[in-house]
C-alpha cells in the first residue's frame, strides 16, 4: 500500500525581523571597524568591539569583568571575521 503523505504544518513568520524602512536590510559591519574597537579594549575599555556588533549582554560582560579577564579577549583576536560574518549574514536577511 503507497505511504500517503504527512501533513507538513506550515511555517512560523520570522517575527524578530529589523528592516530599515521601505524594507531594506541593515548594512554590514568592517571587521576592521571591529577590530579598531578592539583596540580600544587594549587600553582599557573593554568589550566596545561587542557593542559595535549589537551584542550588548556580551559588551557589558567584557566592560565589567576586562574581557574575561584577558582570556575573552584575546579568544577575540582570533573569532572576530567568524563574529561578523555571523551577524552580517543575520543583518541582511533582516534578523538584527
Amino acid at each position: 500500500m503507497p505511504e500517503t503523505p504527512q501533513h507538513i504544518p506550515p511555517q512560523q513568520p520570522i517575527t524578530n525581523v529589523y528592516l530599515q524602512p521601505h524594507g531594506v536590510p541593515l548594512p554590514p559591519k568592517a571587521v576592521g571597524s571591529a577590530y579598531l574597537c578592539m583596540l580600544f579594549t587594549l587600553i582599557g575599555l573593554a568589550g566596545i568591539q561587542h557593542f559595535y556588533l549589537g551584542k550588548i549582554g556580551r559588551g557589558i560582560l567584557w566592560l565589567l569583568t576586562f574581557g574575561l579577564f584577558g582570556i575573552g579577549t584575546i579568544v577575540d583576536l582570533f573569532t572576530l571575521p567568524s563574529q561578523t560574518k555571523t551577524i552580517n549574514a543575520r543583518r541582511a536577511v533582516g534578523i538584527k
